[in-house]
């Protein structure tokens, strides 16, 4: 039997696969200090969850249209993507915003919505590295991810309750996408079954010379994760046979 306690500041979260456990942890807390127990997990810092025979949704519906209405965009027109495949963001190229302090906040707020949002995450990594220095080309991009949160302000994650624990991970790259460094961007998702339980997109460290030193590079940075992914299955008592499928579409990288 296993409990997992998850503690932000005040609020905590209580998982296991024992009632009686879970319930002998909540009065052993009781018993020490003064806590309100909400019954079945519904919503944690922002993340709604909502279960069913078939499996668990994570998303943050309330908290995308709290952005939203706060932009000013609850009532603009949707958009299919979360970026113009088109336009080429610059660091130096359009009129600098006047007060960067809510374009700085918005992108915050986007990093965040990210923990169920991966599809987002790559035009939100593009525009973070501006927040220093923000244009209006910035802005107007960042407007254009809350368009396509419109879209489907709901859409999240979710976790089938019967899926084979069988690790595949997937790793691309986009070669000298940063206009200023030419540095290439770093991405990869790794799925438990049919579960999405970790990515990322990330500027890479150095300037590749070629597309296959990128695509390497994304390759090694999954490697590491994977990795650092089975220490924590070991802590949850997940056993998931070896070894994992990893996935990329350069064959000069392999």
């Amino acid at each position: 039997m296993i409990t997992v306690l998850l503690v932000y500041v005040d609020d905590i979260v209580l998982s296991g696969n024992s009632l009686f456990e879970i319930q002998s942890v909540k009065n052993h807390l009781h018993a020490k200090f003064h806590i309100k127990d909400l019954g079945p997990l519904k919503y944690f810092l922002g993340l709604e969850v909502a279960r069913s025979k078939t499996g668990l949704i994570l998303n943050q519906r309330k908290y995308c249209l709290e952005l939203l209405s706060e932009s000013g965009m609850l009532d603009c027109k949707p958009s299919s993507t979360p970026a113009d495949p088109c336009v080429k963001l610059h660091a130096n190229q359009g009129t600098l915003i006047s007060d960067p302090s809510p374009f700085r906040r918005l992108i915050g707020r986007l990093l965040y919505l990210t923990n169920t949002r991966p599809d987002i995450g790559f035009a939100v990594q593009q525009l973070s590295q501006f927040v220093s220095c923000p244009r209006e080309p910035h802005m107007q991009q960042a407007m254009r991810i809350l368009k396509y949160l419109k879209n489907a302000p709901g859409s999240g994650l979710f976790y089938p309750s019967n899926t084979p624990l069988k690790i595949q991970a997937f790793s691309d790259y986009d070669w000298a996408t940063c206009a200023t460094t030419r540095r290439s961007v770093t991405g990869y998702c790794v799925f438990l079954g049919k579960s999405l339980v970790t990515w990322k997109s990330k500027k890479q460290s150095t300037v590749s010379r070629s597309s296959s030193e990128a695509e390497y590079r994304a390759l090694a940075s999954l490697t590491c994760e994977l990795q650092w992914l089975p220490n924590l299955f070991n802590d949850l008592q997940i056993s998931v046979p070896v070894p994992y499928s990893t996935f990329c579409d350069s064959q000069s990288a392999i």
